[in-house]
């Protein structure tokens, strides 16, 4: 029987099979011995101990497509970052790294700004325009007054995403509002999985219909950039693509060379100005990264 992994808590695993439910499996000893650890995400084969009681065992791992490091999940098409557009206001920087962590793990993000009733027509305006010029697919949502729902569920079909997004932005509740009633499994998933105390702290995908799923992951206040260097920083601001072949210098970093095709697109109004001053900002910081 194949499923996918959609909990793991101390060397349980849960796995969701389409149509009968979750089993709680532990993996076989393979495993153990030839060091892969099973992921959340993971598709597997499971062998059924007892159907009524819903346990089995992991007995192979199939193909991941990828991995991502962090959050610790397998098999992810895309991610979907939820920020506020207003009460609080978006914190761009915050924004800004966490496109570049999945820009690095080669994983599509899709924005998500909630709350749209608490911003103006012109707050919503400048965040559609800062992030669409760089090739972002946008979407705005109220989870409190149930807008934007039906297309954020168009966006999830048929695939999987870690969603994520600083706490306060109504992430709980908008992903509250893309679970039917009748797909409530995974939200009671049985009480087993809730004995793990601190459930909140594990990545846990959501099954909300065929083979849609999504993985809640923490709220996040702070993401470091990490695994490489100034000179590769730019290659995660798209825009800038466009506008390299105008440079006079190759290898310009943007922002002390004289002739430079970003910073006069960045005049002419081309290019973020939030944006170029979160790039400038991360480029200092990567140059102050003590190398041991």
């Amino acid at each position: 029987m194949q499923g996918k992994i959609i909990k793991g808590i101390a060397g349980f695993y849960y796995v969701h099979v389409i149509g009968a439910g979750v089993y709680e499996c532990k993996a076989k000893g393979i495993f153990r011995k030839e060091k892969i650890k099973p992921l959340v995400g993971d598709n597997v084969e499971i062998d059924i101990i007892s159907e009524e009681e819903k346990t089995g065992n992991i007995s192979r791992i199939l193909e991941r497509k990828n991995q991502l490091i962090r959050p610790a999940v397998a098999n992810i098409d895309q991610a979907m970052v939820i920020f506020a557009a207003a009460k609080p206001k978006p914190n761009f920087n915050l924004l800004d790294r966490f496109l570049i962590m999945m820009e690095q793990q080669q994983v599509e993000t899709v924005i998500c700004f909630n709350k749209q009733d608490l911003a103006t027509e012109e707050e919503l305006r400048k965040l559609e325009e800062t992030y669409e010029k760089c090739g972002y697919h946008i979407l705005f949502t109220s989870a409190m007054k149930e807008e934007g729902v039906e297309e954020v569920k168009k966006v999830l079909e048929g695939k999987t995403t870690t969603v994520a997004g600083p706490s306060g932005v109504g992430k709980s509740s908008l992903i509250n509002l893309l679970q039917p009633e009748i797909e409530m499994e995974t939200g009671s998933i049985s009480e087993k999985i809730e004995r793990g105390k601190h459930t909140t702290r594990h990545s846990q995908l959501i099954h909300i219909k065929d083979n849609t799923y999504i993985m809640d992951t923490p709220g996040f206040s702070s993401l470091y950039l990490m695994g490489f260097e100034k000179e590769e920083l730019k290659e995660y601001f798209k825009e800038f693509k466009e506008y390299e072949p105008e440079c006079r210098f190759l290898g310009c970093s943007h922002i002390h060379e004289p002739d430079c095709g970003v910073k006069q697109a960045l005049e002419e109004g081309k290019i973020s100005q939030i944006r170029y001053e979160n790039y400038v900002s991360m480029y200092e910081e990567l140059k102050n990264v003590k190398k041991y």
